[in-house]
């Protein structure tokens, strides 16, 4: 019986605690934002700095974040289906089993970054840098390769690889 003194003080910090994990969905793009869980199906963010960001599980469905930055980013589960991501920069991100379906990605950057599971089937990724990235289980099927760089850093994707850089 001796912890009831300490429940008032329990009840007090509960919605801070609560504070600090919520994701603000309405709240505009910057670096560090808490996007977890939130839709951005169709929106216009491109050139926009979203490093660091918290995108778990989030989904940008047809947005134009051409040009963004996103590095050391939070995408696990992330879904950008049919985006367009050119020259957006992913270095570092985790993208864990995150979803690239149909996306534009010509000229994006994945230095360093974990794509274990993430999903490219059939994405555009024409002269993308993957040097150092953990690609573990990644599925490439019918993507386009051509001019990527691998991740050693020193192989280049031959003109008209598909699902593989050969």
């Amino acid at each position: 019986m001796r912890w009831f003194f300490l429940l008032p003080l329990l009840l007090a910090a509960l919605p801070a605690l609560a504070q600090n994990d919520a994701a603000s969905c309405a709240e505009p793009a910057h670096a560090g934002v808490n996007w977890r869980r939130c839709y951005h199906d169709g929106r216009a963010l491109a050139k926009s700095d979203l490093g660091g960001a918290n995108l778990r599980e989030s989904t940008f469905q047809r947005t134009d974040l051409s040009q963004s930055d996103l590095r050391a980013a939070n995408g696990y589960r992330a879904k950008f289906i049919s985006a367009n991501l050119t020259a957006s920069r992913f270095d570092e991100a985790d993208l864990t089993e995150a979803d690239f379906t149909k996306a534009e990605l010509s000229g994006a950057s994945f230095r360093q970054a974990d794509l274990r599971r993430a999903r490219f089937f059939r994405a555009v990724l024409k002269g993308a840098d993957f040097t150092g990235a953990r690609l573990t289980g990644a599925d490439f099927l019918y993507a386009d390769l051509t001019g990527a760089l691998w991740t050693d850093g020193k192989h280049v994707c031959a003109e008209g690889s598909l699902g593989q850089c050969n």
